[in-house]
């Protein structure tokens, strides 16, 4: 029997918990995991409902919008492998990571392909039998370079595009495109430590942790609501090429982790941050 999960944020009242899981008794479904959240500053509810049985979900969906305050979000979901395209520039290390997970059924996707501004990773995509697409920027302006790769996406009609390590700019208009809808993996040092040689920088500084973010993104350049983030010690002894080796492989870890969430529908938006229900 396949477990679907019911996604419900709504204005917070007494009695909603019970509301729900109601609904789904009436249904005769079998809850078999529920987590729950209330946002105080901004009094919402947030909450994830797994659950056993076949059911109409149009049917569901409505009488539970019905039981809740009027601005209630009802979604049903079946956990269907999110389909989604990779963009990548030079960098390998999160695209293989992701390649290997997706070859192994580690991760609720399906890659549709891998789209990139250089042609350098062209052989790793097909090691794994995945169509690749070179959209150079050389000679376009960025709206033109992203308006090629718009045909690309749109073609492929994906539910997420996941940045690994996608090393441009992406225009305001781009990302209107695809609210909550893209991933990125980011090195999250200090703010001093942007443009380029990031690691090179950090160890200039002698920095004593390092670490990545995955995020939304949004508009405002790294600034989109958090996923996931972790840190890891370094000290004296890292020369600038360990902190690389070491940032990449915390990338890794960090993107992973947030692509399993968002694929699982474990991550809600409120505002600019993110709940989460692991």
């Amino acid at each position: 029997m396949s477990t679907q999960v019911l996604l419900v944020e709504c204005d917070d009242r007494r009695g909603l918990v019970h509301a729900i899981t109601g609904v789904l008794l009436k249904h005769g479904l079998n809850v078999v995991g529920n987590q729950e959240f209330v946002e105080r500053g901004s009094a919402r509810f947030f909450m994830r409902t797994e659950f056993d049985g076949a059911t109409d979900a149009g049917q569901l969906e409505a009488e539970v919008r019905a039981a809740l305050p009027t601005n209630a979000s009802v979604r049903l979901s079946n956990l269907k492998p999110k389909r989604i395209v990779v963009l990548v520039s030079k960098e390998h290390h999160c695209l293989g990571d992701i390649l290997i997970r997706h070859a192994f059924g580690e991760i609720n996707a399906q890659v549709l392909a891998v789209l990139s501004n250089h042609s350098a990773l062209q052989p790793l995509a097909t090691k794994f039998d995945l169509p690749f697409h070179f959209v150079s920027h050389e000679s376009l302006p960025r709206e033109g370079h992203e308006a090629k790769m718009l045909k690309v996406i749109e073609r492929l009609q994906p539910d997420y595009l996941v940045l690994a390590k996608y090393m441009r700019v992406l225009t305001p208009e781009f990302v209107r495109r695809f609210p909550a809808h893209i991933v990125n993996i980011h090195h999250s040092f200090l703010p001093a430590f942007v443009g380029a040689k990031p690691y090179q920088q950090a160890f200039d500084r002698g920095v004593k942790v390092i670490g990545a973010s995955a995020h939304f993104v949004t508009e405002k350049l790294d600034e989109g609501p958090i996923i996931v983030q972790q840190v890891i010690p370094v000290d004296h002894t890292h020369t600038a090429h360990d902190l690389s080796q070491a940032g990449r492989d915390v990338e890794q870890m960090v993107l992973a982790r947030a692509l399993r969430l968002v694929f699982e529908d474990r991550v809600f938006l409120c505002g600019n941050r993110t709940i989460i229900f692991d």
